[in-house]
This record gives structure tokens, sequence and C-alpha cells, in this order.
């Protein structure tokens, strides 16, 4: 066997480094081959240096030991590029501490680099400027790194959450994924004792804790974390809310919005739709009534009187601006 290893050989890898643990026939299926085929790469990987444990059980299966003693990362040419691309970009994000510890990850990968993905990799970073923003709540590193093990090791997180109204509860559940949206983090879900799948901002999670309890993955009713994530916040509660006609197609106004809120547009006739906007505070949603303004259409407001009073207070000082 040369020193490169074969392409179904770095699947395996890949999927080994994924998982926690994976059953053979797992493997298998994933890999379209038998049995056989898994046990023997299997092999040709311990005799790489990579340490494969075989695990007991129903079917048995495999996973692969952590330590300091690991052979060198591998990655093909996309994923070098992805992950220089998500260290330059790190910085700009709201995870707290980060920014140093981006730099110095980026260093020590240029230097394994094989020459012809050096030169990618270091043209990406020369070009890249990123832009640190700071507007929004912040999660800690080592919290995204705790509740991420716990989604990938199947295990039970118990926290105590603060609510919007600032009262916190203790919640333990079995998590699924975590998300990135508009500058914020979620955890997906599934609350044990509301027996019901939630969706949580990881900036109001107090003191995590993996509780060493592990748990049978439920499905999620969505078709993917981002669907979900999508449709809890469309659904959720918010303080404020309205409802804006725009004398505008559906499809026009649903390429002008946040890629999040597409799904708040309803078409009333081909030439018209209603939007559903809903925010926290009143400088947010006053700023998707103004992405709305900016639209070459007619539109009305059906709004709450304070939330009205408010947009005629921000936009009545614009108009002070311009006229004098």
């Amino acid at each position: 066997m040369t020193t490169t290893l074969p392409a179904r050989l770095l699947r395996l890898l890949s999927l080994l480094q994924s998982r926690r643990e994976w059953s053979g026939g797992e493997l298998a299926d994933r890999l379209e081959v038998t049995g056989r085929t898994v046990r023997r790469d299997i092999d040709r990987l311990r005799e790489l240096g990579y340490p494969v444990e075989s695990t007991t059980g129903t079917a048995g299966g495999y996973r692969l030991a952590s330590g300091k003693n690991l052979p060198p990362l591998l990655l093909d040419d996309d994923e070098a590029v992805a992950v220089a691309a998500g260290l330059l970009t790190a910085a700009s994000g709201s995870v707290t501490g980060i920014e140093e510890s981006s730099i110095r990850a980026l260093a020590k990968l240029e230097q394994v680099l094989p020459t012809r993905l050096r030169g990618r990799v270091g043209a990406l970073a020369c070009a890249t400027v990123p832009v640190v923003v700071r507007d929004g709540p912040q999660v800690d590193a080592g919290t995204l790194a705790l509740i991420g093990a716990a989604c990938r090791d199947h295990e039970v997180l118990s926290f105590d959450y603060e609510k919007r109204g600032g009262a916190a509860e203790s919640r333990r559940v079995e998590p699924h994924s975590l998300v990135a949206v508009r500058g914020l983090w979620y955890l997906i879900a599934f609350d044990r004792d509301r027996e019901d799948w939630r969706t949580f901002r990881v900036d109001r999670l107090i003191r995590p804790l993996a509780t060493g309890r592990r748990f049978e993955p439920r499905a999620l009713p969505a078709e993917s974390p981002a669907a979900h994530i999508r449709r809890s916040i469309i659904d959720a509660p918010y303080r404020y809310s309205a409802r804006v006609t725009v004398q505008a197609p559906a499809e026009t106004v649903r390429e002008h919005l946040h890629p999040l809120l597409p799904d708040r547009v309803a078409p009333i006739d081909e030439h018209s739709c209603t939007v559903r906007l809903g925010e926290d505070a009143l400088p947010a949603i006053t700023r998707r009534v103004l992405d709305l303004a900016v639209l070459d259409a007619a539109f009305t407001i059906d709004a709450p009187d304070d939330l009205r009073d408010h947009l005629r207070s921000r936009l009545g000082r614009l108009l002070d601006v311009l006229s004098g």
C-alpha cells in the first residue's frame, strides 16, 4: 500500500472522526461495500497508526480513540480551503476570545499543508479582511465545544435557561444540533421534562453541564436543523409584531428579505403579498420595516400603537435631517 490513502480509506477515516461510534453495518452502508471490506480497511488504518478500537455490543462497532499520538490530520483540497476560510472569518463572529486562537491555528495549518494547497490558502489569507462585529450577544468557545461534544456523543445536557423576561428555569435536554443564525447560536434539543422539541439561545444558557447519561437519538421533526430553526424563529412569540401589506409580488419581496424571513411572506394575489414581522426589540423591527421601505412598492402597516409611535418618531427624525 502506498503512503497516499485511497479515497475509500479517507472516507472511512472521515466517518470515524465525525461520530463517537459506528457499527460495522453502518460503515458498510455508508461506503457501499461489504462488512468484510470494512474490516480489512479498518486493519489498514491501524497499520498506518490510527488507533481504531473495536467496541462490544449487539452488532459490534468501531471508534477512533482520542489521544496525543494520532497521525497527522488528513484533509482533501476543498476541506483544507474550507478550514482556512473558517479560521479567517472566525474573528468576525459571535464567539468570544477566539481571534488569537484562530490566527495560531491557521499558522499551524499552513505549515503542514502540501505545497499545492499552501499557495491557495496563503492567497485566501492575503485577500481576506474579516470585519469584527460585536453588536450582539457573545458566547464562549468552551460552551460551544461542550454542547457540540454532547450532540455528537448523544449525552444529556442540563442547564438553567434565561427566558425573555429574565427568569431562569432548569432544563434537561437531549441535544441534537447547534445552528448559527444572524449572529446568534441556537441549540436544537428534545426537552425531557416537557417531552417536546425546543430551540434554545446558547447565550442564555447558564452553567451548561454534560451529565454523562447517554440517550438514543430521536428523529428531528423537520427535514434539516436549518429548516427546524427557521420554523422555530418564525413561529416564536415576539414582543413586537407587525403585519405589512406590500403592493409587490411575493417572489419579489422574498428575494429582497433576509434569508430567514421569506417564509413569513404570503401572496395575496399576483401583484401583492403580506409580510409578518416579529422581533423582541423596537430597533430590530424598525430595521425590518425599513428593509421593506426601500422596495419600489407601496405598503401599509398593521401594528400596535407603541410600534407605530416608534416608527413615526424614527422616520420623523430622518425627515428632519433630510430637510435641514
